[in-house]
């Protein structure tokens, strides 16, 4: 068997990385078994280029009865727009805010933001269900008005969970991440079962991946792709944006035998 590893095993075979991997010994092995390389964007975020709907947002806080913040960018761009609109952070106390994961939860209350809810994971449907248990139900939520700061092309499964629920939300650009259109790509390619194993060589690489698509839930972003890292704390920082490592090497010297082997055995 080392001798089929050592070749073509990977022969037709697509795997995504890290922008910073494409260079390094991850990609330079893959290649050696045959794989085809493709990396993801690098995450750069800024200001939305039209802020017209996230200043209509803000100016009529009064419409809305909970806000959502996702990850920090959501956080950090939202209340730059809040305060250069000259809008004060008492004002949001008449609004329940639902701080999603550690990092943004920091945030907000480095900024002195109350928090009403911290869901114990980063999916929606967590987030969801952590709302329903503060109002007392999921038919409390009917009705209600919910404002989600996000990214300009953040996938709408929270909006359309609220909605399910008999909620209106509305999602609203706060910030823009890398080129959609590279974006889009990878999407088609991952719907078309044009990838089939994305490597992640680090926890930071998980959470860098699930930024530039914008989403806690990796899961409807690489369905049906097979997900390898280089260790348990990689493979539980994959499991907090709701995916399951296929393959956990025992470091990130042997990930792409890994790799390789997973693909021979199939």
């Amino acid at each position: 068997m080392a001798s089929d590893l050592s070749n073509q095993t990977l022969s037709g075979r697509t795997v995504l990385v890290s922008p910073h991997e494409t260079r390094g010994k991850l990609a330079a092995q893959l290649t050696r078994h045959g794989a085809r390389m493709l990396s993801w964007p690098i995450l750069d975020v800024s200001e939305p280029e039209h802020s017209q709907a996230l200043d209509e947002a803000i100016e009529n806080l009064f419409g809305y009865d909970w806000i959502i913040f996702n990850n920090a960018n959501a956080v950090n761009f939202f209340l730059l727009r809040f305060r250069t609109l000259r809008h004060e952070i008492s004002e949001l106390d008449s609004l329940r805010v639902c701080g999603v994961g550690e990092e943004t939860v920091h945030r907000l209350e480095e900024a002195q933001v109350h928090i009403d809810v911290t869901p114990d994971r980063l999916s929606t449907r967590a987030t969801v269900e952590a709302i329903e248990a503060y109002v007392g139900g999921r038919d409390r939520i009917r009705g209600l008005n919910v404002l989600v700061p996000g990214g300009s092309i953040a996938r709408d499964c929270l909006q359309e969970a609220l909605e399910d629920t008999g909620g209106r939300a509305d999602l609203v650009a706060s910030y823009r991440t890398s080129a959609a259109n590279v974006l889009a790509r990878v999407g088609a390619l991952v719907a078309g079962g044009g990838i089939d194993c994305v490597a992640f060589t680090t926890a930071s690489e998980v959470r860098e991946f699930a930024g530039v698509f914008d989403t806690n839930d990796l899961d409807l972003v690489l369905a049906g792709v097979a997900v390898a890292c280089p260790d348990e704390i990689t493979a539980k920082a994959a499991n907090e944006f709701s995916l399951t490592a296929d393959i956990v090497a025992e470091d990130a010297e042997v990930l792409p035998r890994a790799i390789a082997s997973y693909f021979h055995a199939d």
